[in-house]
């Protein structure tokens, strides 16, 4: 039999008791006492009591009982306090997104670290074309609450996209065998059985994705076996494998849009070009008001059309 003073079907079902009654209840609760409730809301713990009584006499229920020095909720109370904290956890959030985003400042840009290197070229162009605006780039692989955490827009790859609710495709990327000169000269290669032979990297992605491509697979795509030396080196991040590769380590299945500034530079080589495409693309995901600024809206169309360039790049 629940623990009642009234009956509260007599209550009012529209009828609201003051928030301050209501925010001095859900403060008892979360914090553990009266006293610390207090403390919280910056009032004395007898204003808490009142509160405490003013909702219990304006709801026809007793909410809280006192057992020995601490109170608990009585059935009517833990049935109040499952919405009344939903409710109350709803305001914490808009108005610490409030604040976010009032403290924020330009654009913020997550996206996978290892695609540094491929988004500095458009960061670079649109920001000489808008120096008034300010750009952060946020390296994480892990993917974000966009409005939670500032974010107004996510680099993602495959079906982390899934997560946002606005977003469009951007390339999709290839592999290709890289290494370093030095490396080469010491292994030459004159076809794909040479290059299999040579030292290899492999690289192992997060299990929430599809495998990139292997070295059975693009030996496969060649018409050979498998490698027959196993990988000496494994990486779970193509940057570390493609940094690797670069310090003469051996050759690796280098992302088109990461290594290809690396060949430019003399860094790496390709000796075969032989591609394999990853099995899903990149996407540029946003957050539901972020385009609403006209700067926003560029950014994202440049972004949008420098996918587009690199799409047929890794294609070629």
């Amino acid at each position: 039999m629940p623990d009642q003073s009234h009956d509260p079907s007599s209550a009012g079902d529209n009828a609201l008791p003051p928030v301050r009654a209501i925010q001095a209840f859900e403060a008892i609760v979360r914090c553990g006492s009266v006293a610390a409730a207090a403390d919280e809301l910056g009032v004395s713990s007898g204003a808490v009591s009142q509160q405490l009584r003013k909702i219990e006499n304006e709801l026809n229920v007793r909410l809280l009982k006192r057992d020995g020095r601490s109170l608990t909720l009585t059935s009517w109370g833990r049935i109040y306090y499952e919405q009344v904290r939903v409710a109350f956890d709803e305001l914490r959030r808009a108005q610490h997104r409030l604040q976010v985003a009032r403290s924020k400042q330009g654009i913020v840009l997550s996206a996978p670290a290892s695609l540094a290197s491929w988004l500095k070229r458009p960061l670079l162009e649109w920001s000489s074309a808008n120096p008034t605006v300010s750009l952060r780039l946020i390296g994480s692989e892990k993917e974000p609450e966009l409005q939670d955490e500032g974010i107004d827009f996510r680099l993602c790859y495959g079906t982390d996209v899934r997560r946002y609710d606005r977003f469009s495709e951007l390339f999709r990327d290839a592999v290709v065998p890289v290494c370093s000169p030095d490396f080469l000269r010491a292994h030459p290669v004159a076809n794909e059985a040479d290059l299999l032979a040579a030292p290899l990297l492999d690289i192992t992605w997060d299990s929430r994705h599809r495998p990139p491509p292997s070295w059975a697979d693009w030996a496969w795509s060649a018409g050979l076996g498998p490698p027959k030396r196993a990988s000496r080196l494994s990486f779970s991040l193509p940057s570390a494998a493609i940094d690797a590769a670069a310090e003469g380590a051996g050759f690796a299945l280098g992302q088109i849009s990461i290594v290809a500034e690396l060949i430019r530079s003399g860094r790496l080589v390709a000796p075969i070009d032989r591609r394999l495409r990853l099995p899903e693309p990149y996407f540029l995901a946003w957050e539901r008001d972020a385009l609403d600024l006209p700067t926003c809206a560029d950014f994202r169309n440049a972004l949008v059309a420098a996918g587009h360039q690199q799409q047929h790049l890794s294609a070629d």
